[in-house]
């Protein structure tokens, strides 16, 4: 049997453009010879759909859209995922399912077994569970079909929910020959590696192969990498697609005795964490702009700092250099770095630069309010005057010319609150609102090292100490601990969810982790207002993470 494996893109809630990317792929699989082609999870609406479910009017339509798809198949077995109808009378209106098509019938419809509601999930809101199993022949072949959640079970890399049932064991039990999987699954730094394990124990445990379609593209947060791959019962990876690319994988598979052979491309390598966050990044920028319409070209501000340049870096390789507008924006605390590091690295690139003062903008607002601050001294009023008057440039910029503006702030920033509400916080997306200070640093090292393979990021800009610039001599470290440690805190405080006593356990001052936990919790109501950002860890803040802005718990640990 020749299958064939296909990541798609699909926009959610594009079901005209969904599916006629669909038709092609079918018509494709069977100019060449395929003989069973599986698609993704909700590759007809897109994932998340969200509330979009909860309108008569979609789910009818994504309905028709499943029709005209079955329509277009012919001779071969066509394996996709959308929502179909829950006809019972009780439950949740639809399922998440997996129809398997034939000759233009629908000759098996699968559905979602295990729907999670953590993280950034919420399947159970909308979807009403499978209850019962049953193997799917094909050509005379026993199939179990899988989807998504079902085949991850209780190999999570944090364990919110224990499954007592596990859908694979289910089928397998039930005289599947192999489990295919078809899945919306996003990406995370390391969703690579676990992924491949994952699917590895599964073929070990249960001595069959194991096919895996996911989904590719980005819709607002979330960034799906593809990765799609085929395991083999002895658990060697024979076929793996290339990530964040449209692609597909072919092997023939002699069920007889029991061999899967790859007819295609060799399996693809799997990118270093900082290639893997950067190309992911660009990935999602580039996915937002397109699938929203909002903009064809971004601005950003250049301060010489690593996170800026590295979004301006990001924005470049996603978009192409004639799309990227930076401004530098000095003032009488700016560095001479900031402006030189920033037309340096402009040139490298080959990007838009501009260069706005702030003085005289700050000098009228001081006059403005002397008569109220009279007797007072320098403060963070005034240090958030300079950042909320380069937010009102930036805004200015993209509203006159139809700029979408990016944020540049890091994850260890949005943790701790060292970011300007309305001002370095303003944005249409936050490139690295979920990549701490040390990832940005080491991305990069590797941007230079391995990618550019010369010194387009300025070492000056590596090296210097980081500083927002807003009074005399400041840096970061005046309020915050080195971000090697720092990072390493709030890993374990957000992604690995430890307490504060936990994490001093492991080697760190007990006083100063209250504080750090402390500031994250309490400038929850900053990343309430904040820009959606892009989703590469475990534990993102956004959807993912939700934390109550009124709560006593924190004063009390």
């Amino acid at each position: 049997m020749n299958i064939r494996l296909q990541q798609l893109n699909p926009t959610i809630g594009d079901l005209n453009n969904n599916v006629r990317s669909i038709k092609q792929a079918i018509q494709q699989a069977e100019a060449d010879n395929i003989d069973l082609l599986v698609l993704p999870e909700l590759t007809v609406c897109g994932y998340p759909p969200m509330d979009l479910l909860e309108r008569d009017a979609f789910r009818e339509a994504v309905y028709n859209a499943n029709r005209e798809i079955v329509r277009e198949v012919g001779s071969i077995t066509v394996i996709f995922g959308s929502v179909t109808p829950n006809v019972s009378g009780t439950g949740r209106q639809c399922f998440n399912s997996a129809l398997v098509v034939r000759q233009g019938s629908v000759v098996a419809q699968i559905n979602k077994t295990l729907l999670p509601t953590y993280d950034v999930f919420d399947d159970l809101r909308y979807f009403e569970p499978n209850d019962h199993f049953e193997c799917v022949e094909i050509e005379g072949i026993k199939l179990g079909i899988t989807i998504c959640e079902d085949i991850w079970y209780n190999e999570n890399d944090i364990q919110y929910h224990t499954y007592q049932i596990n859908p694979a064991e289910e089928l397998v039990t039930r005289g599947a020959r192999a489990i295919f999987n078809i899945s919306a699954s996003p990406f995370t730094k390391t969703k690579p590696e676990s992924r491949a394990g994952m699917l590895q124990d599964h073929a070990r445990r249960f001595g069959v192969p194991v096919f895996y379609s996911n989904q590719v593209g980005a819709n607002t947060e979330l960034v799906f990498d593809g990765d799609t791959m085929v395991i083999s019962s002895q658990a060697d990876i024979i076929a793996r697609a290339p990530l964040f690319e449209e692609n597909f994988v072919d092997v023939e598979w002699d069920h007889t005795n029991d061999v899967v052979q790859n007819i295609g491309q060799q399996p693809h390598e799997v990118p270093s964490k900082p290639e893997g966050i950067f190309k992911g990044l660009a990935f999602g920028l580039r996915d937002y702009l397109r699938k929203t319409g909002i903009a064809e070209k971004v601005v950003l501000g250049l301060s010489g700092g690593i996170d800026s340049t590295m979004v301006a870096c990001i924005a470049a390789e996603a978009l192409g250099p004639r799309n990227v507008v930076g401004i530098t924006m000095p003032s009488e605390f700016s560095s001479k770095g900031s402006i030189s590091d920033s037309e340096r690295l402009a040139q490298n690139l080959g990007i838009e630069l501009h260069k706005l003062s702030i003085k005289d903008i700050y000098d009228r607002f001081e006059d403005t309010l002397a008569p109220l601050f009279k007797g007072t001294s320098f403060g963070v009023a005034e240090e958030n005057l300079q950042s909320r008057i380069r937010g009102m440039l930036l805004m200015a910029m993209a509203n006159k010319f139809g700029y979408m503006l990016l944020n540049t702030g890091n994850k260890s920033e949005m943790a701790t609150g060292y970011c300007t509400l309305y001002g370095d916080m303003n944005g249409g997306l936050g490139v690295l609102n979920d990549v701490y200070k040390t990832e940005v640093y080491e991305m990069a090292r590797w941007l230079n090292r391995y990618y550019y393979k010369d010194e387009i990021i300025p070492q000056t800009v590596i090296e210097k100490s980081p500083s927002a610039e807003l009074r005399p001599d400041q840096k970061d470290s005046d309020s915050l601990p080195a971000y090697e440690v720092l990072d390493s805190i709030l890993y374990r405080y957000i992604e690995k969810q430890q307490s504060a006593e936990a994490i001093a356990g492991e080697g760190y001052d007990l006083d100063m982790v209250k504080r750090m936990v402390a500031k994250v919790d309490y400038n929850e109501f900053k990343r309430f207002q904040a820009t959606p950002g892009l989703k590469v860890s475990t534990k993102a803040f956004g959807s993912g993470r939700r934390w109550p802005i009124v709560q006593g718990w924190t004063r009390h640990q």
